[in-house]
């Protein structure tokens, strides 16, 4: 509906998006002429006053004299029209009310800047010339930054997967690309999936820019969130690094995005707004007109299935820089291994742990389980320890003494006596975590210097640093970790990787699976050799046939991946498909239920769709809430968020069960 004309009788109105989950923004009295599309201002909302955006003219299906005016003018710069229409894209593909998105892009709430800071201006935010020390690059990797090069120098939308083996320069090549954008005097985001990553690589860029980029994570204080939105917001910050809430920031003029290890799930935000971080970079590119860079040793099925239909562009990194060579990988069949009971580590990973630290070399071993134990029962009567709020077993930590669930904030101290049977000191602690597998070579190799490196170990970016800074000193033999160890630390000195359970994540219904498994384990095999020394990987395994492992023995990634999208086509999985989850959740299990069963009923009928459920989640109860689960499969071209849209918004249900819709879902529990 177009606005009516305005007249004294009839004054401009302004629709003003709030940072709320609020519907498509509200109508306001504005003064005259109006404010530019973009402008932060000052509403009233019900007795309130609240901090919202002009997103356009008014509606004009409300009558004047039953709107309210619109308040200050904040004295900013207004939001960039490449930000306005992230917001509404990524509203309409998530199916998420545009004010969820607008939170995002304001860091969570406007902070506006204090008169102390103001004193600060831009120089603390780097420097306006670059100072850069670049490396030498190998022909290789000077071909490769020249590509990258190129398609900055473009000015226009382009996606590039960088596909480099581990330990091959990636860093170094995509970094000739941002300083190509600097140059410019454009802005450059890198987004990483792991906060604990930034400290390592912010010295690396910081050596090579002789800038220290701008951090943005949740590990920031309250005064560094402030400072740091307005600096990206004026342009006065050039270089930012951050996690994937980094890239709905309002950036004044943003020349580059790098999406680092462009395979991690971490990248998708699982509650709240639900989305890809990777594939919403992709977007905001395109919406810009500026190139993206997708990086990786082990790209996802989904951006190599890009590559193959030509909508992204790929430069390859085959060999690993310098003299170091990919590490040489032995599968351990842990059928024919005689261990005792309690033991987890087997002889040939004992002996290559004795050679390395023998030899002055470092090591690491892996397994993706935090804690002690993943399950601890009573062997009197074989009741389990259960989270009382989740359908999850209660994982034991020794550095805390207490027993945890991994998916809530509830914990207790181990009890005396079993809850069930009342018989005290039956708990048995069953399987291994890295807890235990620390404590098992303190007991085999008590001379051994080691360390453990987990999400719940580590504190933030400073004390993965720690590690790093001890590594490199050489003042630890062997580090002991989960996943986060994996994701693009450089060791020089470290020679042995094993991996505990390399069996790990083949279980369970996920139809990416064997995908996850082969990529964490080629990313954990990748931290050994990256220097002159040869590596070597011991892959503990009960399935040394599957062809997760015989591709890691071979070396044959493309091969693994041709079978895996060949499987995925003929399942019609994505991406051959489109698939989207619906999940229902409330503290009634009755009541949860019928309204799954109230959407389901509803549901199109349409032959390009396929629904499956409801039925019980994985985890039916998480944090006290009983959940079901839809499922929704549809062709490539089926535009599921319309569909969901009307579909979804012709119902209702109560106010305490939550309906969340999740498009193209990487998480099936």
């Amino acid at each position: 509906m177009n606005p009516a004309p305005t007249s004294p009788k009839n004054p401009p109105t302004v629709r003003v998006l709030l940072p709320l989950p609020l519907g498509d923004g509200y109508d306001y009295l504005s003064s005259q002429p109006a404010p530019e599309a973009g402008t932060l201002v000052e509403v009233p909302l019900g007795k309130k006053i609240g901090i919202g955006v002009v997103w356009g003219d008014g509606g004009g299906d409300v009558a004047a004299e039953k709107l309210k005016a619109i308040g200050r003018l904040i004295d900013h710069p207004p939001l960039p029209e490449a930000t306005r229409r992230f917001v509404d894209w990524v509203a309409h593909y998530t199916v998420t009310p545009p004010g969820a998105i607008l939170k995002m892009v304001l860091g969570g709430k406007l902070r506006e800047l204090k008169a102390k800071d103001a004193a600060l201006g831009g120089t603390a935010f780097g420097e306006t010339a670059l100072g850069e020390t670049p490396p030498a690059l190998s022909p290789e990797q000077r071909d490769a930054a020249n590509q990258l090069i190129a398609s900055v120098d473009a000015r226009a939308f382009s996606a590039t997967l960088l596909d480099g083996v581990t330990g091959s320069g990636k860093t170094e090549v995509y970094s000739e690309a941002i300083a190509a954008a600097l140059r410019q005097g454009r802005q450059v985001l890198v987004l990483l999936p792991e906060i604990a990553m930034t400290a390592a690589l912010i010295d690396r860029l910081t050596a090579r820019f002789g800038m220290r980029p701008i951090e943005w994570h949740s590990e920031l204080t309250e005064k560094q969130r402030r400072l740091n939105w307005h600096a990206i917001a004026r342009g006065d910050a050039r270089f930012v690094l951050g996690a994937r809430s980094a890239l709905f920031l309002p950036y004044a003029d943003l020349g580059l995005i790098v999406v680092d290890e462009e395979h991690e799930a971490s990248y998708k935000q699982e509650e709240g707004v639900i989305y890809h971080g990777r594939d919403m970079a992709v977007v905001r590119a395109s919406l810009g007109a500026i190139p993206v860079i997708l990086a990786s040793a082990t790209p996802s099925l989904e951006t190599m299935h890009n590559v193959q239909q030509g909508k992204y562009r790929h430069v390859i990194l085959r060999r690993r820089y310098g003299k170091a060579s990919m590490p040489a990988i032995k599968l351990v069949d842990l059928r024919e291994e005689k261990m005792p009971a309690q033991n987890f580590i087997s002889a040939p990973l004992i002996e290559a742990l004795q050679q390395a630290v023998a030899t002055q070399q470092q090591a690491m071993l892996f397994l993706n389980r935090r804690g002690y134990a993943p399950l601890t029962l009573c062997r009197a009567c074989g009741h389990r320890l259960q989270c009382p709020h989740c359908s999850s077993w209660l994982i034991e930590h020794k550095r805390t003494k207490k027993l945890h669930c991994h998916h809530c904030d509830y914990n207790m101290p181990l009890p005396k006596a079993c809850p069930s049977c009342r018989v005290e000191d039956k708990f048995a602690a069953c399987g291994p975590g890295i807890e235990r597998i620390a404590e098992e070579v303190k007991h085999r190799l008590p001379d051994i210097r080691f360390a453990i490196m987990a999400s719940d170990t580590l504190d933030g970016p400073k004390a993965a640093q720690v590690l790093v800074d001890q590594m490199d000193n050489r003042e630890l033999d062997l580090l002991i970790g989960t996943q986060i160890m994996a994701k693009g630390y450089h060791f020089p000195r470290l020679t042995m990787v094993g991996v505990i359970d390399a069996d790990l994540g083949l279980s369970g219904g996920d139809p990416r699976a064997a995908e996850r498994t082969f990529q964490l384990l080629q990313q954990v095999a990748g931290r050994s050799g990256r220097s002159e020394d040869a590596g070597h990987v011991f892959l503990q395994t009960y399935a040394p046939q599957h062809p997760v492992m015989q591709a890691l023995l071979k070396g044959d990634r493309d091969a693994f991946m041709k079978a895996e999208l060949r499987e995925r086509e003929s399942y019609r999985l994505p991406p051959f498909s489109r698939l989207a989850s619906i999940i229902v959740s409330g503290p009634d299990s009755r009541q949860a239920l019928d309204v799954a069963n109230q959407i389901a009923a509803a549901a199109p009928r349409l032959d390009a769709l396929r629904l499956l459920g409801p039925a019980p989640a994985p985890f039916a109860i998480l944090r006290g809430r009983h959940r079901y689960r839809l499922m929704l499969q549809a062709a490539r071209n089926v535009a599921l968020p319309v569909i969901l849209r009307d579909w979804l918004g012709a119902l209702k249900w109560p106010r305490s069960v939550k309906v969340q819709v999740d498009i193209d879902p990487y998480s099936f529990l």
